[in-house]
């Protein structure tokens, strides 16, 4: 299940709530002037990177390296591994983007907006929800390890 930790905000310091809002403005503003030299349909690409997922990645990892530090563990795996899932967990929602873009783009124009963009969301939420429950259970993606006794070098000769 997805949850949300609002003890995070906690150890988040200001210099890297600094880097989230640069890095989003710059994002910003480099779909400003794409949108500007190519149209408004390239920009929109553009301002649909997901801006603070550079800085948010690396500061999940700081997190977790720090957290397993002040226990005297080198953490570098662990906020490797955080990092990782929170990657997963981005690539599966822009996936689910997918969906409430094509919802927009379908329905918007006749449509009432009031109702088209609760629609939409509801679909990015299936998508994204649906994907992430298919990938904890490994469904697709990386295959559980099999134990020794499945190994091919464990069997015997027949």
């Amino acid at each position: 299940m997805v949850e949300i930790k609002f003890s995070g905000t906690k150890e988040t310091k200001p210099h890297q709530y600094l880097v989230r809002f640069l890095f989003g403005g710059a994002a910003t503003v480099l779909a400003g002037l794409v949108a500007k030299r190519f149209g408004p349909g390239l920009g929109g690409l553009f301002l649909a990177f997901p801006a603070i997922f550079p800085a948010s990645v690396t500061l999940i990892e700081s997190h977790e390296k720090e957290r397993k530090g002040e226990l005297g563990y080198d953490g570098t795996h662990r906020g490797r591994m955080a990092a990782s899932i929170d990657s997963a967990g981005a690539a599966l929602g822009s996936i689910g983007l997918l969906g409430f873009a094509f919802v927009l783009w379908r329905f918007l124009p006749s449509q009432n907006p009031w109702l088209v963009v609760p629609v939409a969301t509801i679909v990015w939420t299936i998508i994204a929800g649906s994907l992430w429950e298919l990938r904890k259970n490994r469904l697709f993606g990386r295959h559980p390890r099999r134990s020794a006794s499945h190994h091919p070098s464990a069997r015997s000769a027949r």
